[in-house]
């Protein structure tokens, strides 16, 4: 159940990334050939979504430590520094780029009005991302993992983006059929908004990085803290893997602990629970935990006490 729960994470994770990379594609071909200044901003704001995505995941593939035979991840939603600055800098050159280009435009008067499938092209990029953040919140809703609330936050902005460029092209667009010149700087204007976003996103970028490895040293005692609480709970003989992740400013605790194997599965779910209460009774800023129970093996050569009924004569002392 656990492997099924984390390749289903993984499907979610990586559909986010996939779909923000591929929107950024078409939103980048449409706004160049189209000459929308806003909807290359936009792109750009999508690219930074999956840059920051991709990062993470990175970060969560190598940030696996162990002591005594113990693993732990926190992910806490931080990258790697070298690999999230470079990404942050990419982001925040673009979206310097833009910004410059549409002060350009707006100091010299020389407007383009944007073609009309970059309206059309606008309105099925928010149809395919709404779609994937249902997909995405739904899924991690479901699975429980706790990162709905992250993907509606993040959804949220990228909506606010969208919605700017959208805007702006359709006022852009209502100028030049009515001739109303004033409206023509609507493009720009947007583009310049746009360019606002994704300089806030690179510099969020930065700050997860750079803030998150003064604070490494905290987050591991704090797995710490939390497998020696669950080690004291009555029938827990290991803590195998435990996976603690930020939401904002709660915490959401995946852990597999291994009991003995000879009792009952409802035992075992006492034994889950108590240790899920006592985890959330003794640190406050716990907001969810899940627990996943395996029967302890001590693995070659040793051998497990239930094994002692199918043979007599064993030939290690137990």
């Amino acid at each position: 159940m656990g492997t099924q729960l984390s390749r289903a994470s993984d499907t979610v994770t990586w559909t986010g990334i996939v779909g923000d990379l591929m929107l950024a594609v078409f939103k980048g071909v449409v706004g160049y050939f189209s000459g929308s200044k806003a909807l290359l901003g936009d792109a750009l704001y999508s690219l930074s979504d999956a840059a920051r995505a991709l990062a993470q995941r990175i970060s969560w593939r190598s940030g696996t430590k162990s002591r005594n035979l113990q693993k732990y991840e926190v992910p806490s939603g931080r990258t790697e520094p070298m690999l999230a600055v470079l990404f942050a800098v990419l982001v925040l050159m673009g979206g310097l780029q833009i910004a410059v280009a549409a002060i350009r435009e707006l100091s010299t008067g020389n407007l383009r009005v944007p073609e009309q499938f970059s309206l059309i092209a606008i309105f099925v990029s928010l149809a395919v991302k709404e779609a994937i953040f249902q997909f995405q919140f739904r899924q991690s809703r479901k699975s429980g993992d706790g990162k709905h609330n992250t993907y509606a936050e993040n959804h949220r902005f990228g909506l606010y983006s969208s919605l700017t460029v959208l805007v702006g092209i359709f006022l852009t667009m209502a100028g030049d059929t009515f001739q109303w010149s004033a409206l023509l700087y609507m493009g720009p204007v947007s583009a310049l908004i746009v360019a606002g976003f994704v300089l806030f996103k690179g510099y969020q970028l930065i700050v997860n990085s750079v803030y998150g490895t003064l604070v490494q040293e905290t987050e591991e005692e704090d797995a710490i803290s939390f497998i020696e609480t669950v080690q004291r709970v009555h029938g827990v003989i290991t803590v195998n893997d435990l996976r603690a992740q930020e939401q904002g400013h709660y915490v959401t605790i995946d852990l597999k602990i291994s009991v003995n194997p000879r009792i009952t599965v409802l035992e075992a779910h006492d034994i889950a629970e108590r240790a899920r209460k006592l985890l959330m009774h003794r640190f406050v800023h716990v907001s969810d935990v899940q627990i996943q129970v395996v029967p302890y093996d001590p693995g070659y050569p040793y051998k497990s006490n239930h094994e002692l009924t199918d043979n007599e004569l064993p030939t290690i002392i137990q």
